[in-house]
């Protein structure tokens, strides 16, 4: 398992109303605040403010097709202009499940992430392709 140590800065928030906002740092707007975004943007502080990923190089909930569907994926992050490592992002009360990397494993079938990753903000679960074989990661490969 990946442990993450959160940094000291969270993710600005602000309520209109009676609705609860996340600002995203990569897509550049104001977002409902749910369950699941709000392990999103802290994962995405993680990336950039601990891990030194450039924000320039992370996209988030981007549509892909898998047969005839339509799904977005939560995270992928780049690296020489190819998906280098793609994650799964759940709410923190959802458990990792098979299901879970099911998911995971059938939109890098399309995405082709060198590693990919699971998490529930608080658990966290990676795997990499490495010299040819899936492997688990115990920590983010570094940029």
């Amino acid at each position: 398992m990946i442990k993450i140590v959160y940094p000291q800065k969270k993710p600005a928030i602000k309520t209109e109303g009676e609705k609860e906002w996340v600002f995203c740092v990569i897509r550049k707007k104001w977002m409902i605040l749910t369950p699941e975004e709000w392990v999103r943007q802290n994962l995405l502080l993680y990336f950039s403010e601990v891990l030194k990923y450039p924000t320039s190089l992370i996209a988030v909930e981007k549509q892909l097709q898998l047969s005839d569907l339509k799904k977005r994926f939560d995270i992928v992050l780049y690296k020489n202009d190819v998906p280098f490592i793609l994650v799964e992002c759940k709410e923190m009360n959802v458990p990792i499940t098979q299901k879970t990397l099911d998911q995971v494993l059938r939109y890098n079938i399309k995405i082709q992430a060198e590693y990919f990753v699971i998490t529930n903000g608080t658990d966290c679960y990676g795997f990499g392709n490495i010299d040819g074989e899936m492997k688990v990661i115990n920590a983010f490969p570094v940029y």
